[in-house]
């Protein structure tokens, strides 16, 4: 696909693809906290300060954009859904930095 082809739907995508996994992030850790018994204040903490399990987190709430591409593909919303995909892969090169290089 060429940006000649990019549409307002593309744009959309890439948006909920970017800031979907933002918004999440402090329900994961919620969750996370009451599976392992640690207080939210501590997996925060960690998450703000140490790059590794700040990539673990944000890695966890990234998965939520398969729910938001599956819905779109399912109502044949395809430009949006090549914008989520979009948006999910601007988050691989942090990932890949802080998981393989650092």
């Amino acid at each position: 696909m060429s940006l000649r082809n990019w549409s307002w739907e593309h744009t959309k995508g890439l948006l909920i693809g970017l800031f979907s996994p933002i918004i999440l992030v402090p329900l994961v850790i919620v969750i996370m906290a009451e599976f392992q018994n640690y207080p939210f204040e501590y997996l925060w903490k960690q998450f703000l300060n140490i790059d590794m399990v700040r990539s673990k987190f944000l890695s966890l709430a990234i998965i939520a954009n398969l729910l938001w591409f599956y819905l779109t593909i399912n109502r044949e919303k395809y430009g949006l859904g090549m914008g989520i995909i979009a948006g999910t892969i601007l988050y691989l090169p942090y990932v890949l930095y802080v998981n393989v290089i650092q």
